[in-house]
């Protein structure tokens, strides 16, 4: 029997930077040990993207990146692209999918509540993992800055430790 860690979630939004600035808060001011800490945040416009990859990995942390946007993981979820757009574009692909499929109301908003549930119909999860292992293959750290790998994805690795859990 595996035993459900305890999970906490914290939204923040701040710049890559400040994320790694405000974990470090968390983790000092807690009353447990946290054994895994995940940061996740994309690419944006921010400067500091794979400064602040670096910072929380050498903190210790799990950074689950993004480049350029969350919403290329969320593509992933019904198709694979290697195509470097801006996220205004993985917004409006996303958009005609949950209209093709008429998934939520029709319509991709950030912040759905059952963003799992929605994107996981027809199995996407599992055809997520695949996509984004697929195109990591290429990446790596000691030749290619983050920033520099568009798109691209490691949400996957979160997704995969979770799913340990949810699958139980």
């Amino acid at each position: 029997m595996v035993e459900v860690p305890v999970i906490d979630i914290f939204g923040e939004g701040s710049s890559t930077g400040k994320l790694i600035e405000i974990a470090d808060e968390i983790v000092k001011a807690a009353k447990i040990l946290y054994q895994n800490v995940w940061i996740v945040f994309d690419k944006d416009d921010f400067e500091d993207f794979d400064q602040a990859i670096q910072d929380g990995i050498r903190k210790g942390y799990r950074v689950a990146w993004s480049n350029q946007s969350f919403e290329y993981w969320l593509y992933l979820h019904f198709f694979y692209s290697d195509s470097a757009l801006h996220r205004d574009e993985w917004n409006k692909k996303l958009d005609a999918i949950f209209e093709q499929y008429q998934l939520g109301d029709g319509h991709y908003h950030k912040n759905y509540e059952n963003i799992y549930e929605l994107v996981d119909t027809f199995d996407g999860v599992a055809t997520a993992i695949k996509h984004a292992k697929r195109r990591m293959t290429g990446f790596n750290v000691q030749n290619c800055r983050p920033s520099e790998f568009d798109p691209g994805t490691m949400v996957y690795q979160l997704v995969e430790e979770l799913k340990r859990y949810i699958d139980e």
